[in-house]
């Protein structure tokens, strides 16, 4: 099933999600309307909030990416109860964009490479480094689990300049491709 994504203004974007003790065949079900949704929204990456669950839960999808990145060829895992519990000190700076932020992209830097634990879909733990632009990805959802956007890591000058569009979410008003579910007109 579709899942509409949760748009700036919801409050569940802003907590910060809970480690979860799984029940496989709802996680299961979970998973697969995660994939569908991101599939449907074009995006690489999303996170339980987004769907409107305060959870630890985030599904990463790069196989569109797989021409230009071969090792991404393959590349659809989920992260369960997921930690980044260190990083690099080194740092690139990329755009950014987000599907709970329909028409914004913003330059955010974040650190090159993360260490992150957490359960795949089969429940098996993992603590692993990982680089690159999948470090970017779950740095990105992970935020999602810690009650922040990408929006938080711009300049106040550049959040400023983004106020209007802000302000539109905030009103219900959300342009994209894809289910949402926006804050209540007032």
């Amino acid at each position: 099933m579709i899942l509409p994504i949760y748009i700036y203004g919801q409050p569940v974007l802003r907590k910060v999600a809970e480690d979860i003790e799984p029940d496989k065949e709802e996680l299961n079900q979970l998973l697969q309307d995660m994939y569908a949704t991101l599939e449907v929204s074009e995006g690489v990456g999303l996170a339980a909030p987004q769907v409107g669950k305060a959870i630890r839960v985030v599904v990463v999808d790069l196989r569109g990416l797989g021409d230009e990145i071969p090792e991404y060829a393959d590349f659809r895992r989920a992260y369960i109860n997921g930690h980044i519990v260190e990083h690099s000190e080194e740092t690139d700076t990329m755009a950014e964009g987000c599907l709970s932020l329909p028409g914004i992209t913003e330059e955010v830097t974040r650190p090159k490479r993360v260490r992150i634990q957490y359960l795949d879909e089969e429940l098996q733990p993992h603590d692993e480094w990982v680089d690159g632009f999948l470090a970017r990805v779950l740095q990105h959802e992970h935020d999602h689990l810690e009650g922040t956007v990408f929006t938080d890591h711009i300049s106040p000058f550049r959040r400023t300049m983004l106020k209007g569009k802000f302000g539109a979410f905030l009103k219900g008003k959300a342009r994209c491709h894809y289910k949402v579910k926006t804050v209540k007109k007032v």
